[in-house]
């Protein structure tokens, strides 16, 4: 899509997308690195996809954003939304809206390299949090080994 046209949509639009796109990567995700059965997939998906955890990504990453990147993010962190979380805190809501909105615009831009970067910079926490997830339940996923990236202030 022309560079324009996706700058002039709203970024809740973005955040549309992002949503969907983001969904799908950690369902692949999950189904590539564990041995779970359908119903304990959708369990683990639900904990990376809830406004808090993609909230807590956003701000492990936002360093390695670039300028432009960090503007979208700020775009869509601000733009009004008159949807009400049912079960987020409406801070976390506002950064997950964010995080939805930078995947959504780099998806929409056809920014598919760096999409993948950034989707792949999310791996690290992703692991640690499956990892953790993952002793609470009992349940036996094979987890590989992933980057990890370093806690950002």
């Amino acid at each position: 899509m022309e560079i324009n046209k996706v700058e002039s949509m709203s970024p809740l639009t973005w955040a549309y997308v992002g949503d969907s796109i983001y969904e799908a990567y950690i369902r692949t995700y999950l189904v590539e690195t564990t041995n779970l059965k359908p119903h304990k997939l959708h369990i683990k998906a639900i904990n990376f996809v809830k406004a808090k955890a993609q909230a807590e990504i956003l701000q492990k990453i936002y360093d390695k954003l670039t300028e432009k990147e960090q503007e979208i993010v700020r775009r869509a962190r601000n733009t009004q939304n008159h949807h009400v979380a049912k079960n987020a805190d409406p801070a976390d809501y506002m950064y997950a809206t964010a995080f939805e909105g930078l995947i959504g615009y780099l998806h929409l831009s056809n920014q598919k390299e760096r999409l993948k970067e950034i989707l792949t910079m999310t791996t690290g926490p992703l692991v640690k949090r499956l990892r953790r997830l993952t002793s609470h339940s009992g349940s036996r996923a094979s987890i590989p080994s992933g980057r990890v990236i370093k806690k950002i202030k």
